[in-house]
């Protein structure tokens, strides 16, 4: 039985904990066993930089679905990546950061992401920092995205926090920080599958 594909996108302000969380992803699901930071950042210059310049792509299987997963730039300067991505994945989960809360790349990002029609998958990450203030900053994103013009749906987007860090996420700040199941159940109840044969590989 062939399974399911989803194509999601992660984008996030630089430094926000996108690679991490991608890496830690890929270490729940099984897909990877190693232990080494920043899997996905494998050209020299990322290494180098200690940031995503290109968008990757890794695959995971969860339950009956294959989860493409791409990893975005969160640097300005390679914004360009993003935007290329948009046409070819079903659905976006964006990640900002507790305490830092949304930043001007974060506004850029979820301006194209609203444009395109996506309602995205709103995670706010890092809620283990001391000054971390997640309630504050989902109030802060939603007020982004009523600023940018979201609609009625986009303005009703899923909610998650998290702690790529400690490999955890979770819908309610009461719920038990275990692992990243939440997540992965969040891109299987909101992003649809898409629309092609799931036989051909997402080209990005």
């Amino acid at each position: 039985m062939s399974l399911k594909v989803k194509n999601i996108a992660i984008i996030s302000h630089v430094d926000h904990g996108k690679t991490t969380l991608v890496d830690c992803l890929l270490r729940f699901s099984g897909t990877l066993r190693d232990t080494s930071d920043r899997l996905l950042d494998s050209n020299d210059l990322e290494k180098e930089k200690g940031m995503t310049i290109l968008s990757k792509v890794a695959s995971v299987s969860y339950k009956d679905y294959k989860i493409n997963i791409v990893d975005t730039p969160g640097h300005a300067d390679f914004g360009g990546e993003v935007e290329r991505i948009m046409n070819m994945v079903d659905g976006v989960f964006l990640l900002v950061d507790a305490a830092e809360g949304p930043m001007p790349q974060t506004k850029f990002l979820l301006s194209k992401v609203l444009e395109y029609g996506f309602r995205p998958i709103v995670v706010i990450n890092k809620i283990d920092k001391r000054d971390a203030m997640p309630d504050i900053v989902a109030g802060q994103v939603f007020d982004l995205f009523y600023n940018l013009g979201a609609n009625a749906k986009q303005l009703d987007f899923p909610l998650l926090y998290a702690s790529a860090r400690h490999g955890y996420a979770i819908e309610e700040l009461s719920d038990e920080r275990k692992d990243f199941a939440p997540f992965f159940e969040a891109a299987l109840k909101y992003i649809s599958e898409p629309k092609g044969s799931n036989d051909n590989p997402l080209q990005v």
